[in-house]
């Protein structure tokens, strides 16, 4: 099935916390959360066990304390407010660790679903975001919902029902002094409606200079050797610098705002202990109620601070968490290649030893990076038949990478079509193309780890035996000898431990442990000296014999041992034929051999076409 062109969507970070995105954010929470909304539950259970216990408390202390003026026995009295207290501990402690536990699932099931997705991205995408952007993403957003899945939520619930509880105690102590505390904290309200939106707007600023300052700092570690041998290290330091700034005002604007409503709450509640205070004193004094019941209504309002506290802290986490969930569900809103689980495809079948080498057509293919881009490919039509090796000549920008690209499917013709063995690649299961292609990238890309897990990256089931003939054929056998940890030894960042040469090496041997149907090498032995590369193109030519080899050629050994030479030009097939053929019949190719293959210009009688 063909997929549908990729749109364009806001550059991540930018979409703004609306009312509708709360509402949505709610949803992706309990998405989120789904798998371990029991634990949750009982999370919550437990701090309601506490906050009940604590509430029993005043009650008991007013009990202590008419028994003390009436003269009565108080030590069981004594003994149920000396439990309750410790209950009330217990249960909020083994509360918070449960929560606390369900969060860092809850965490961890983010992390595994946006890493999965971000992997599976189409290089579309990957093309106009930042990487360090991505990572922040994995790191600090998916760390807030931690505060928000759980303790944001489920405090939520917990402080209004123990709002409620502690109000309709109050309410059957003293009316009077119920609605004096009510009309004091009702402007903490007022504070939160004016706040909320600002702490939003500003948490995702926050959240999207991190991002960017990764982005930023990415930049210049992935190209740090070009950085130094340039003495950029100041110049990029400060680009670096200016970036943590930005995230750093940021959060300081973030933090800000919620140090008002935090100091709001406090400042509520302690009016109301000061009111109640006066008010209440003053009723004593009256006859209206007694000791008791006031000492027991400002131990109700001492309580009354932390519910009012977590929810104004559970309202500040749930802003922040959907700043957080609208950068997550930007992810979520890329486009990603199909899933791999896939059913085979018979005309391409599995990578190894998969059945005979591949015939490769272009019919007519055009093909542009953006829509608003001129054409790289403007009507390619060529055909590689099965085995041999088929080298792509041209000058810089005339299409000849681009064909690869399509051909791995990491881009999609604009029009035309790609045929393997006469079927459309876009009708082929993305993990069966790719399995029955082996691809060997001009940079020779290294992942950190050890050398065997970079010769078996392609390949996992790959026996000792056939990891140790592609050794041999790639001339890495007295290197992987002489190694401290042979096959086990780290090759560092990136490959750094390796030399250009050594790295090429081991991605011709992780392509060809693939023993694909089609081989696309992009001049992969660019960086050897002549012993090793003619030695890799023995190689190839052995490997031509039983698979199809496409080859972006810019040396005269890998053209003239090619079957056939396709010439390309301004995003269009020239001329085809082989060296000798295209030397006499065609100019541009007779000057690419002068020029950059390297080879001495006919005589003018002998190349007239």
């Amino acid at each position: 099935m063909r997929a549908r062109p990729p749109g364009t969507p806001p550059a991540l970070g930018t979409a703004p916390v609306s009312p509708s995105t709360l509402r949505t954010t709610g949803r992706a929470l309990l998405l989120h959360a789904r798998g371990h909304l029991r634990r949750i539950a009982f999370g919550g259970l437990l701090g309601l066990a506490g906050t009940a216990a604590s509430l029993v408390q005043p009650l008991a202390a007013k009990a202590l304390i008419e028994g003390v003026g009436d003269r009565k026995p108080v030590m069981g009295t004594l003994t149920l407010l000396s439990a309750l207290v410790v209950l009330g501990a217990a249960f909020k402690a083994l509360s918070q660790y449960v929560l606390a536990h369900a969060a860092e699932s809850v965490v961890r099931g983010a992390r595994r679903s946006i890493i999965s997705r971000l992997l599976r991205l189409k290089v579309t995408e990957l093309d106009r975001l930042e990487p360090g952007d991505l990572l922040a993403r994995v790191s600090s957003d998916t760390t807030l919902l931690r505060q928000v899945t759980t303790q944001s939520l489920v405090t939520a619930v917990t402080s209004v029902i123990g709002l409620a509880g502690v109000t309709a105690m109050m309410g059957l102590l003293d009316p009077v002094l119920l609605c004096v505390t009510v009309g004091v904290i009702a402007l903490t309200g007022v504070v939160l409606t004016i706040t909320m939106p600002r702490i939003s707007r500003a948490t995702i600023r926050a959240q999207s200079a991190v991002g960017a300052m990764g982005a930023v700092l990415e930049r210049a570690l992935g190209a740090l050797r070009t950085v130094k041998a340039s003495g950029a290290e100041e110049r990029e330091t400060a680009v670096v610098h200016r970036a943590a700034d930005d995230a750093w005002r940021s959060g300081i604007r973030a933090a800000g705002w919620q140090a008002l409503m935090g100091a709001s709450a406090s400042l509520s509640v302690q009016l109301s202990f000061l009111c109640v205070l006066g008010i209440g004193g003053a009723r004593v004094a009256s006859g209206a109620i007694e000791v008791s019941a006031l000492v027991a209504f400002m131990m109700l309002l001492f309580y009354l601070m932390q519910p009012v506290s977590d929810l104004v802290q559970a309202t500040t986490q749930f802003h922040i968490g959907a700043a957080a969930v609208a950068r997550l569900r930007e992810v979520d809103l890329l486009e990603i290649d199909e899933a791999p689980e896939v059913n085979r495809c018979r005309s391409v079948g599995p990578g190894r030893r998969s059945g005979p080498s591949a015939t490769v057509s272009f019919e007519k293919v055009f093909f542009r990076y953006r829509p608003e881009l001129p054409d790289i490919h403007q009507g390619v039509d060529f055909t590689a038949p099965g085995g041999g090796m088929t080298a792509l000549v041209g000058p810089s920008g005339a299409g000849k990478s681009t064909v690869f690209a399509l051909l791995e499917r990491f881009y999609e013709p604009t029009s035309g079509r790609l045929l393997i063995d006469g079927h459309d690649v876009l009708d082929v299961p993305l993990a069966e193309l790719r399995a029955a292609i082996g691809y060997i990238e001009q940079d020779a890309p290294v992942l950190s780890g050890t050398l065997r897990e970079n010769l078996l990256f392609a390949a996992p089931d790959a026996t000792e035996d056939e990891v140790r003939e592609v050794l041999v054929r790639t001339r890495l056998d007295a290197f992987v000898h002489a190694l401290p940890q042979g096959l086990d030894t780290p090759v560092g960042h990136r490959g750094m431990r390796l030399s250009g040469g050594e790295r090429q090496r081991v991605a011709i041997a992780r392509a060809l442990l693939r023993r694909p149907r089609l081989l696309l090498l992009d001049e992969a032995t660019s960086q050897l000296d002549a012993a090793n590369e003619r030695a890799l193109s023995d190689v190839v030519a052995e490997v031509a014999r039983e698979t199809t080899v496409l080859v972006i050629a810019h040396r005269l050994s890998t053209v003239t041992m090619a079957d056939r030479i396709i010439v390309m030009d301004s995003g269009r097939v020239r001329a085809t034929g082989t060296h000798e053929e295209l030397i006499t019949k065609d100019i541009l190719y007779r000057d690419l051999a002068a020029t950059q293959l390297l080879v001495p210009a006919p005589d003018e009688d002998v190349a007239a076409t």
